[in-house]
């Protein structure tokens, strides 16, 4: 009884909740290849091949997007889910990231964590606007179009 429970039942609930997790977390590691590609070295070997070359494609897509217009990060996960499909270190990655992801999303939930961050937005924000009117004040709004040739 590692729970502090008088009751059998809840340290089997606990128990199976445990081994359900640990079961879930070894099912769906390996390839996801078809049997009949799977049966074959030679054709396993290049569906893994243009699974990799597909999916480091689609993350350096999404690495190029990073710095210009579109969603990076969601490209660079997606090829990350084209690698798990075949890769057991890219499925391991893939359930490391959405635990911490997860884990990231519940804490940035917490009612303490909310408030220190819209309190350092805020901060930010006042800052912010104090040095842009320091700066209209001492500068001015030049409008791009009056700017006098040199």
């Amino acid at each position: 009884m590692n729970t502090g429970s008088n009751e059998p039942g809840e340290v089997a609930v606990a128990r199976d909740e445990t081994e359900g997790r640990e079961a879930l977390d070894e099912q769906g590691l390996g390839s996801r290849a078809p049997a009949f590609i799977r049966a074959r070295r030679a054709l396993h070997l290049s569906w893994q091949v243009g699974v990799f070359v597909v999916g480091l494609v689609v993350v350096a897509v999404g690495i190029v997007m990073l710095p210009l217009p579109g969603p990076g990060w969601i490209v660079i996960f997606g090829g990350l889910a084209i690698w798990a499909t075949e890769f057991v270190w890219a499925q391991l990655v893939l359930r490391w990231t959405k635990r911490k992801v997860t884990e990231a999303a519940q804490r940035a939930l917490d009612p303490k964590v909310r408030r220190r961050n819209i309190t350092l937005t805020v901060i930010g924000l006042v800052i912010a606007a104090v040095l842009g009117g320091i700066y209209v004040w001492k500068f001015g709004v030049v409008m791009p179009w009056k700017i006098k040739d040199q």
